[in-house]
Parts: C-alpha cells; structure tokens; sequence
C-alpha cells in the first residue's frame, strides 16, 4: 500500500485526543495513590477539621473581651483552664476569661479567637494581661474552614500528589479509586539499530530511543515496557505491533514514519486488525514524519526515528494523549517560565517549530539561548534546559523578546 503525507497541523491532532477510550480503574490503598489519578469523586463525609483549632500558642477568648487592648491598657482575664494537644475542653469560658491553649488545640465553648502568647503575660496562675486585641476567628481554623460536609473536595481526573493524598486520608478515606497505570509498548525499528551492548559496524548505530521514551513514560507516571529492536521486515513488525497491542495501552514504534522505500510502518500498521491511521505527518519541526493510529481504541504512534525528533515528538504531542488514557483532566500541564531571547530566530510560516534552548539566569531574569547544532543531534536536547515554541504564523522572533520556554 502506498502512502503520502497528509500532513495536519498541531491542533488538527490534538483534536483527536478524546476518540481514545481511558484505561480501567482500580481500588488501592491511600497510601499508594500519590502520583496515580483520581477515578471517583471525593466528597466529604464531615466538616474538616470538625472543631475550631488554634493555629498559635496563646489564649482562647471571646474575642469582644479585648476589644480596646494595648500595651498601655491591657485587658485583664481570668484564666479558666489549660488545654493541651488533642484534648477536648470540659469547660467554656465567658466574658473576661481565656484558656491556656497551644497550637492545634480545641477551642472550648464560649472562646472565637486566640491571642497569640507574644501578646500576653501571665499575671499569675489565674489571671493574663492581653496587650493586643483579636477578632472573631483570628489565629483560628473554623470547623468546616478547610472543607464543608458533603463538599466536592477532589474530583475525578485529578492528580494525586502527596497533599491531596494527605486530604484523602484526613478525611478518612482508607482506600481511592483510580485509573490503573498503562502501559506504554516501545518498540525500536531499523536495520541500523544494534543493541547497547554491542559495537555498532559502519553504518550502524546504538539504540538510542527505547532507553529515552522509556524514561519519558517513566517521567509521565506510566510503565515502560520495551519490545527490543525489530529490524526491517514488515512480518516481523507486524507481530511485535500485534503482542505490544495484546499485552499495553499504547504502542510508540521509533523509526519507519517517513516515505522512504523501506519505510513501511505506516503499512504494516494498516493491515493490522481494526486499525486506521489518523495522521501521517504534522506540520512541526521536528517531528513531521510522525504517525498515530487508532488500533483496537489504543494509540499507536510511529515516531521519527531521529532521536531529537522522537523526543520532541513525545514531550509535546504524545504526553497529552498519555495524560487523557490514564484519566487526567485536559488542563495543559506543561512548565513554562519566561525568558529573554539572546538572539534572532528564524522560522517557516506554516509549521511550528520547537527550538531547543539553554537557560541563563542573569540575576535580572531568565535569558534563554538557542541551542546550535543539526537537529539529529542529541546534544542539541542534553544541553537543553526547555523547548521555545514558534507558532505557525510567526516568521520569527527578534532578540530580547520576552518567550514562554517550556521545560524539558
């Protein structure tokens, strides 16, 4: 079968993101949801804290008992009582009282406000001098501050990092629901391409992109799992392709996207069950020659085997796609911090480019360096600090524009 690029621009790609299925859920313990995604709504069962709690060393009191304090006219309580770390008050205090209280600790009945231990001092074991008056709520965590009862405290699609890991299991949660991590099939195509371990004769190289998409997979929060180099014969590709779509989530084939003569993955991949290929080229540098397949609802993508190409290919377009399987939300999640451009750039309207950049801080703010080099260079991305990205409609960019560089 003959194939030709049919090249779609970035957003014409990014579109088909929602066609792709998301990959089954699972119930695990709170203590190994960091880093997973979230399946199910959250919603509290009970206010959180659930009682007002000092967030100082002080004194518990109504608040009005010292309006007008100062240090030259302090407000004189009576001390009611002392409460300590996790107990509950058996006492109140009214009007011109307070209570001993220390950080975390339960205001008792009657007191909306601490004052702090630096505004104070203990006249003896009964009585304190305030030297600064409070407001109602001041130095103090309301019941339902942090959430309400039946609130939506996380939702489906969110990102588990440790603090809303930490949510999770303040609100009593033991165990979450979420998305399974997937798999991600590498496989690494080419007569060229001989193992790491092995002295690469003229004309052949090491295999470079099974060991940098894996630890791309591996930084996006999904499992790697590597199918070794296939050399060019389309039988033996096709049975890879077919074991890496029984046993992974998505399949990333490096190499073989281009319309060269023994480039032919586009074509083992059309004849493989309930396929169809989506793309075939993007208006991007680098990266054109990419390829993605949709395969039995899995992504399949043919990857430049350039190794700079591959990389970049993944970091910018595979990742979100990754991020839409395993259940997250379509916020963008890319690092972006602004720089000033050290030198003029050029770029061809109708693609967009992504140029590989060294960050300098320059104490006044960040100066982002193109990297010079071919573009199958992978020193040109070892030296890298981020990617500048240039719109299609954008001829260049003149020197000291202030860019957005998003980080590698």
């Amino acid at each position: 079968m003959s194939h030709f690029f049919k090249v779609k621009s970035l957003e014409e790609v990014m579109e088909l993101v929602s066609i792709f299925p998301q990959i089954d859920s699972e119930k695990i313990n709170v203590g190994e949801a960091c880093f997973r995604v979230l399946a199910k709504d959250i919603f509290a069962p009970d206010n959180m804290p659930g009682f007002r709690r000092s967030t100082m060393d002080g004194f518990a009191v109504a608040a009005n008992s010292t309006y007008g304090a100062s240090e030259s006219n302090p407000a004189w309580l009576n001390i009611a009582g002392t409460i300590l770390m996790g107990d509950v008050p058996d006492f109140s205090i009214e009007q011109g009282q307070a209570a001993k209280i220390s950080t975390g600790g339960m205001l008792p009945q009657g007191a909306d406000s601490v004052v702090m231990v630096e505004h104070t001092e203990e006249i003896d074991a009964a009585s304190v001098e305030i030297y600064k008056s409070v407001a109602p709520l001041q130095h103090v965590i309301d019941s339902n501050e942090d959430f309400a009862k039946r609130d939506n405290v996380l939702t489906s699609g969110t990102f588990i990092r440790p603090q809303e890991a930490g949510l999770a299991a303040g609100l009593g949660f033991q165990s979450l629901e979420v998305f399974q991590v997937p798999k991600v099939g590498i496989i690494s195509t080419g007569d060229e391409i001989v193992p790491v371990d092995q002295e690469p004769e003229p004309g052949k190289i090491r295999d470079i992109n099974s060991y940098t998409l894996a630890g791309f997979v591996k930084e996006a929060n999904a499992l790697p799992v590597l199918y070794g180099i296939v050399k060019d014969d389309p039988d033996i590709l096709k049975k890879t392709c077919e074991k890496a779509l029984k046993e992974t989530d998505m399949v990333l084939l490096s190499g073989g996207s281009s319309v060269g003569t023994r480039d032919y993955s586009v074509d083992v991949l059309s004849e493989l069950e309930d396929t169809k290929i989506l793309v075939h080229g993007m208006s991007v540098s680098p990266g054109k020659p990419t390829i993605l397949a949709k395969s039995r609802n899995k992504p399949v993508w043919g990857l430049p085997g350039q190794v700079v190409s591959a990389m970049v290919v993944f970091k910018m377009v595979v990742v979100p796609f990754l991020d839409h399987i395993k259940g997250l939300g379509a916020k963008d999640r890319k690092i972006k911090i602004p720089a000033i451009l050290a030198r003029n750039l050029a770029s061809a309207q109708g693609r967009r480019d992504y140029v590989r950049v060294l960050l300098e801080d320059t104490g006044n703010g960040m100066l982002a360096k193109p990297v010079l080099g071919k573009s199958g260079l992978i020193k040109t991305m070892v030296h890298a600090d981020g990617l500048l990205e240039i719109g299609e409609n954008v001829e260049g960019l003149e020197k000291d524009t202030i860019v957005d560089i998003i980080l590698l």
